[in-house]
């Protein structure tokens, strides 16, 4: 038993940790990504150089107007994240189109809109509300992981971002399902983390706030978005271009000892 752990220990040692690649060496996978925040991530890696494919479920027209905006090395894949045979046959597809995915981006979310007045209280609010949340966020986020990993053991290299949300560290507003769902995101984030570091995978999140402007802060009233920015240290709120900028440090060699995190970015409002 001694000798076999001190040749495991061995083994183990020799391992030189993998440095990380340029972004524009990778072929990233962006979830949700045909609009909004997705787009804005999208965009950010195509300005580095990196090989994209955009996913969507239902945003076909959108998704294929940013690939043609974007370049001969961006696509648009469609597939409900939530389904893990839809994703398995898109991840074959990318593999075969712009090579088998180094990055991956967890950003789809079920359809929400961040209205305050409209959403649902506890008194009116359902398990099948919270499922539906779940099912997108940590149900995606398995599929992805599964059909990915292999690709990963096999070239012992893989940075995976998930995108959260500070409502978990401060639920101003009470979107049960929509927080629930995304705290369920952090905590498989770090499972997984720790689960598959041996095989070089980083995987860490980064929250936002209320975006100016997605599709899903689309309904929120004007008056909200002064309140957040005068509480805020930077005195304005946060761009889906910044909170991209953020994905895209966790996806660079500059991130290579990083993992297991929640990055928060958004301009200073949440602490911690």
């Amino acid at each position: 038993m001694q000798d076999h752990a001190i040749e495991r220990t061995n083994e183990t040692s020799s391992r030189t940790p993998s440095s990380g690649k340029p972004l524009s060496e990778t072929t990233v996978l962006v979830s949700g990504a045909g609009r909004g925040l997705g787009a804005a991530i999208a965009r950010a890696f195509a300005r580095e150089g990196a090989r994209v494919a955009i996913n969507y479920r239902r945003s076909e027209t959108e998704a294929r107007a940013l690939a043609a905006e974007l370049g001969p090395r961006c696509a648009a894949f469609r597939a409900d994240v939530a389904d893990p045979q839809a994703v398995a046959a898109m991840t074959d597809a990318i593999a075969e189109r712009l090579g088998p995915p180094d990055v991956l981006v967890h950003n789809a979310l079920a359809d929400f809109a961040f209205n305050g007045d409209a959403r649902k209280r506890l008194e009116t609010l359902a398990w099948a509300d919270i499922a539906a949340q779940v099912q997108t966020a940590v149900g995606g986020g398995l599929a992805l992981v599964k059909a990915l990993r292999p690709h990963f053991a096999a070239s012992g290299y893989g940075r995976i971002v998930t995108i959260g949300t500070n409502l978990v560290q401060n639920p101003v507003v009470p979107y049960h399902d929509y927080t629930a769902a995304k705290a369920a995101l952090l905590a498989f984030t770090r499972t997984a983390a720790k689960e598959l570091g041996p095989l070089g995978v980083t995987v860490n999140m980064v929250s936002g706030g209320l975006l100016r402007v997605t599709d899903a802060s689309a309904a929120t009233p004007e008056a909200v978005f002064d309140i957040i920015a005068s509480q805020t240290p930077l005195g304005r709120v946060t761009t889906p271009e910044e909170l991209a900028d953020a994905v895209l440090f966790f996806a660079s060699p500059w991130a290579r000892a990083v993992t297991g995190q929640n990055l928060v970015v958004d301009g200073g409002l949440v602490f911690g």
